[in-house]
């Protein structure tokens, strides 16, 4: 299931770096991600194409944003409480010693769509 997500998740980022021309169609989306280097599947461009054509993607972003926060505050509460008890038991706190890290530029073998 990752795979696949992260297969449309392209797809999704081709389509919404198109629309800020303005208009973005299949052609588009094909020529962003084979600058890229992904071997581009004409049927999932156009199924990303089909369902996203004629609607305002400020407006998706916007309602997805929602779902997400009250996905996220519904399930505080739930944490906060289950940890109570627990922190309750717990023994008396220890003094969390923290290490500073160096920062690194490197992209850690990742890059934007692989």
């Amino acid at each position: 299931m990752n795979r696949l997500c992260s297969i449309f998740m392209k797809y999704l980022a081709a389509y919404l770096l198109a629309s800020l021309s303005g208009n973005a169609n299949a052609a588009q989306v094909t020529k962003i991600l084979q600058s890229v280097g992904v071997e581009v599947d004409a049927a999932r461009v156009e199924s990303v194409c089909k369902e996203l054509d004629g609607k305002d993607v400020s407006a998706l972003i916007a309602a997805g944003k929602s779902k997400v926060g009250s996905v996220a505050a519904a399930a505080a509460p739930v944490a906060a409480t289950s940890a109570a008890p627990a922190a309750a038991a717990a023994a008396p706190a220890k003094k969390v010693v923290e290490e500073k890290k160096e920062e690194s530029d490197d992209d850690m073998g990742m890059g934007l769509f692989d």
